[in-house]
């Protein structure tokens, strides 16, 4: 499956170089704000048996993966969540079957860290964002 695939709409190119901020700058806001949201539908997939493996996809356009847990639209936010898991990263192609392992190698813990599949309109990759420490 490509980009064109996963995106069913893409903002148009003007051709003119932007000169705006990262928007990975509003990524880090969002996630800090998601952080409890996320985690808590990571360890509900975890314990459902649902997945091992959670993958949160964040994105601003409409991707057709995973489920919609936070939308940017109704939240205010700049980003929109959706949960995936692993599994359908592999049966969609992302992921590639031979790459699995190597990608679990990597794979941080989901109870510290929110493993987030970035998608802009350059490209898409992986980020691991830690959570919170809670205070007791």
């Amino acid at each position: 499956m490509d980009r064109e695939e996963l995106l069913s709409a893409t903002p148009e190119d003007s051709g003119e170089p932007k000169k705006q901020e990262s928007p990975l700058l509003s990524l880090e806001k969002d996630l800090e704000f998601y952080a409890d949201a996320i985690k808590e539908v990571a360890i509900e997939i975890m314990v459902e048996g649902i997945s091992a493996h959670p993958i949160f996809i964040a994105h601003q356009h409409e991707v057709k993966l995973g489920e919609i847990i936070l939308n940017r639209e109704e939240l205010n936010t700049d980003w929109t969540i959706q949960a995936s898991t692993l599994e359908e990263f592999v049966e969609k192609g992302i992921i590639n079957k031979e790459k699995k392992e190597q990608f679990l190698k990597v794979y941080k813990k989901p109870e510290n860290f929110m493993c987030v599949f970035v998608i802009v309109p350059e490209g898409a990759n992986f980020i691991y964002y830690p959570y919170k420490k809670s205070k007791n």
